[in-house]
C-alpha cells in the first residue's frame, strides 16, 4: 500500500529568509577556438524545506546548474549563497545524488550507508543504530549484508539516497536519479522521496526532463530553455499529494508545461 502523503509541514516552509540564493548565475566553457555559454542570468530563490524541479529538454544546463550549487563547478558570472554564504565548493551542507547510484561495489548496503559516517559519528554502536534506522526507513531492512551486484538498480537508489540523506545535507541535488529504472520501480521511487521528504523535511533541487514526474513532486517547477540555458517560467503546483495524472488540474498543468517546452 503507498504511503498517503500530507502537506508540506509547516515547520519545514517556517521562515522567510531563502536557504538558497540564485543571482545572476551563467557559465561560459572555453570549446577552442571559440566560447559557448550554458547558461545566463538565472535568478531565483529557495525556501528550506521546498521541493523544486528544474525541468528541461537536453542540452539547457540542467546539470550544469546542479553541480553549480554542489560546488564542483564555478560560476562565470553571478553567485550562489546558501544561508547567505557564497558557495565556493563542495560541502557536508549540499548533498548530490546521481543517475547511476555510484555506490562502492567492495562495500555491502550496510557499508555503502555507513561510509560517510564515519568521520561524523565515531561511536560504532551507534554508527550502527543510526544506520539501521536508514535501512529501515528506503525499505532495505533485510538487505544490508547484499552487495550492490546482488540487489535491483531501484534497490541501488534506495541505497545512495540512504547514503546521503545520513549525512543531514540542508540541500539534496538530485539529476534525473530515477530516469534509467522502469515505470513501476520510478513511481515506487517518487513515494518514497516524497514520503523521506515529508518526514526529513530537507530541502530538494531536483532535475528532471519528465513533466508527469516534475508535477508528481514539486512545489515548484524551473522551466528551462537552452542556447544559453535559462528559466522561461516558473510553475507553481498547488495540488495536494498524493498526485494522481488523471486529475483535471494536474493534466492542466502538464499541458501548460509542454506548451513552454514547445514555444
Amino acid at each position: 500500500m503507498k504511503p498517503r502523503l500530507k502537506a508540506v509541514p509547516k515547520r519545514a516552509m517556517a521562515g522567510h529568509e531563502p536557504l538558497l540564493e540564485i543571482g545572476n548565475l551563467g557559465k561560459v566553457f572555453h570549446v577552442r577556438p571559440a566560447f559557448l555559454t550554458v547558461l545566463e542570468g538565472l535568478d531565483f530563490k529557495v525556501k528550506r524545506g521546498e521541493m523544486i524541479c528544474v525541468l528541461g529538454r537536453s542540452g539547457c544546463g540542467k546539470t550544469t546548474l546542479l553541480k553549480i550549487l554542489a560546488g564542483f563547478m564555478q560560476p562565470s558570472t553571478g553567485t550562489v549563497r546558501l544561508n547567505g554564504r557564497v558557495v565556493s565548493r563542495p560541502g557536508p551542507d549540499r548533498c548530490f545524488v546521481f543517475q547511476e547510484d555510484t555506490l562502492f561495489p567492495w562495500l555491502t548496503v550496510r557499508e555503502n550507508i555507513a561510509f560517510g559516517l564515519k568521520g561524523l559519528i565515531k561511536d560504532k554502536k551507534s554508527r550502527e543504530k543510526e544506520v539501521g534506522r536508514f535501512l529501515s526507513l528506503v525499505g532495505l531492512k533485510e538487505f544490508g549484508d547484499y552487495m550492490p551486484h546482488e540487489v535491483s538498480g531501484g534497490m541501488r537508489q534506495r541505497v545512495a539516497l540512504a547514503r546521503v540523506l545520513i549525512l543531514k545535507p540542508q540541500v539534496l541535488l538530485m539529476d534525473e536519479p530515477f530516469a534509467s529504472l522502469d515505470a513501476q520501480t520510478r513511481e515506487e521511487m517518487q513515494n518514497l522521496l516524497l514520503s523521506l521528504w515529508e518526514r526529513l523535511a530537507h530541502t530538494i533541487i531536483f532535475v528532471t526532463h519528465d513533466v508527469n514526474e516534475a508535477i508528481t513532486l514539486a512545489d515548484r517547477i524551473l522551466v528551462m530553455g537552452k542556447n544559453p540555458g535559462h528559466i522561461r517560467e516558473e510553475v507553481r503546483v498547488n495540488l495536494a499529494r498524493p498526485r494522481k495524472m488523471d486529475n483535471a488540474e494536474f493534466i492542466n498543468i502538464s499541458r501548460k508545461l509542454f506548451s513552454i517546452l514547445r514555444d
